[in-house]
């Protein structure tokens, strides 16, 4: 599968973005889909999970209550919706996808086989 992220931008703290991520294919629905994210000099880190079905999402501890992840299997898109932004959101937002990712391994960004090539996202102060 192939993945392209878009949405990304500048906002002000506080502020809302949504980004989504286009996936190719006809198997988009048996992928779980992941949201990562990388600022400079720091470590690419877990952001929202969704399940196959989308009934399971998942998210970190820093972004809890104010991102939402969905999908739209019909679309073969998932998106990341960011409310309260801040300017610690601000980063490269990769999306990313794996066919037998387990619940316990979803937090782990090797244990993703395939990778959209990431958004800006900056949020000023």
């Amino acid at each position: 599968v192939q993945l392209q992220a878009f949405g990304g931008g500048l906002v002000q703290a506080g502020g809302s973005l949504r980004l989504s991520c286009a996936a190719s294919g006809r198997t988009f629905s048996s992928y779980n889909m992941g949201w990562f994210r990388q600022a400079p000099g720091k470590e690419r880190e877990f952001v929202a999970h969704i399940r196959r079905s989308g009934g399971s999402t998942y998210y970190a501890d820093s972004v809890k209550g104010r991102f939402t992840i969905s999908r739209d299997n019909a679309k073969n898109t998932v998106y990341l919706q960011m409310n309260s932004l801040k300017p610690e959101d601000t980063a490269v937002y990769y999306c990313a996808a794996d066919r037998d990712l387990i619940i316990s391994s979803m937090t782990n960004s090797y244990e993703y086989d395939y990778w959209g090539q990431g958004t800006q996202v900056t949020v000023s102060s």
